[in-house]
């Protein structure tokens, strides 16, 4: 029985084995490891590549966020609107900052941020929304950004698991003050460890944020502000480098792969398997192909034991998170997010699949099904 990953990195990493090796060589005999010039040009191939003025690359897809709210003003004693369903990182980001966390449920199709709920919500206190663009699907941008501009708000758009989703002719990371990136080992653009980047249109927000990522100052031993230690490193630049030449054909491929994967749940008569589904204007990265359905936990047990690797994103809401207690969020109820908790299960997507593999991954899940 051959093993199925969820992600599959080593078979990624020997197709690029060469320019990856070749990548890092280069950065060893130079001999600089921080802010050097692999850092400066991926940055502004990022830039490009999504279609704003800046990029910055910072140590993870966490810190992103939270020099994103400090770089847009937020605070202590502000709120900060985000969506139920999504890492913890998120909010994570915006108790860091002494903000207040606000909740919203989710949309029941794209399971991203619900506007008609955000609109309901915002208070004078309300100082910035983060959607998140979850399992690789953006959020409603048309509803959220007007929303924003009536209110005031500053938007930090959460893109660590979309780089490259759109909506309309938009990328994700380009609506907002600012857009925050991961390049997690996992992530659609993955490094070899821990990563980030913040892409804006705002220049005063990213050279904010250029001073923050090193303590603060624009100079060595002279700092202005009090910041922190976030800085992409050369090793992880040149990486990201190579890997960024092929996003875009791994985009296809796993948009082709969630094709394979609809397409045989539907010839295999799941008609009680929900299916990833885009809305029309959206693309759809596929960070995760995440299906629900009943009984989730028996299923998922299953594949373990076919050695098929599936994962819960996410087995618990945010605002059940045990560390928000003190923030008095669990009161709230999110009918919509609490039942993708209850019934999400993503199965194996990564550019290098095939559809014998698909196939296989598809026969387990509905021998799960059948067999209750």
């Amino acid at each position: 029985m051959t093993a199925i990953p969820l992600v599959d990195l080593r078979t990624q990493y020997h197709h690029l084995k060469a320019d990856i090796d070749a990548a890092i060589a280069a950065v060893l005999e130079r001999g600089q490891f921080v802010l050097g010039p692999e850092v400066e040009a991926f940055e502004g191939e990022m830039a490009a590549y999504c279609g704003t003025r800046h990029a910055i690359g910072v140590a993870s897809g966490t810190d992103a966020l939270e020099l994103a709210l400090r770089a847009c003003g937020v605070g202590p004693g502000d709120e900060v609107m985000t969506t139920a369903l999504s890492f913890f990182a998120t909010v994570e980001a915006i108790v860091a900052v002494g903000a207040h966390p606000i909740f919203v449920d989710v949309e029941p199709v794209t399971y991203t941020m619900n506007p008609a709920q955000v609109a309901a919500k915002v208070t004078a206190k309300t100082k910035a929304l983060i959607p998140v663009h979850l399992y690789g699907h953006p959020c409603a941008m048309d509803q959220l950004m007007p929303l924003a501009r009536v209110h005031q708000l500053k938007v930090i758009e959460d893109c660590a698991q979309a780089i490259g989703a759109e909506w309309g002719d938009t990328r994700v990371g380009g609506f907002g003050d600012a857009g925050c990136l991961s390049f997690y080992p996992t992530k659609n653009l993955a490094g070899y460890g821990d990563g980030g980047m913040v892409v804006t249109n705002d220049d005063a927000v990213a050279e904010r944020i250029r001073v923050l990522r090193v303590h603060g100052g624009h100079r060595r031993y002279t700092h202005e502000l009090i910041g922190m230690n976030s800085r992409l490193d050369e090793l992880q630049a040149a990486v990201l480098r190579v890997k960024l030449r092929h996003l875009e054909a791994w985009t296809t491929a796993r948009r082709r792969h969630a094709e394979l994967y609809t397409r045989s749940f539907h010839a295999a008569g799941a008609q009680h398997i929900t299916v990833p589904r885009e809305r029309p204007g959206a693309r759809h990265v596929y960070h995760l192909y995440s299906i629900r359905l009943a009984h989730r936990d028996q299923v998922h047990e299953i594949l373990t034991k076919q050695k098929i690797e599936a994962q819960v994103c996410y087995p618990s809401t945010l605002p059940a998170q045990p560390a928000l207690k003190p923030w008095g969020v669990a009161a709230d109820r999110f009918p919509i997010a609490e039942a993708v908790t209850s019934d999400i299960l993503s199965l194996p997507m990564y550019p290098e699949l095939t559809l014998p593999l698909i196939e296989e991954v598809v026969r387990a899940v509905m021998q799960g099904v059948n067999s209750r």
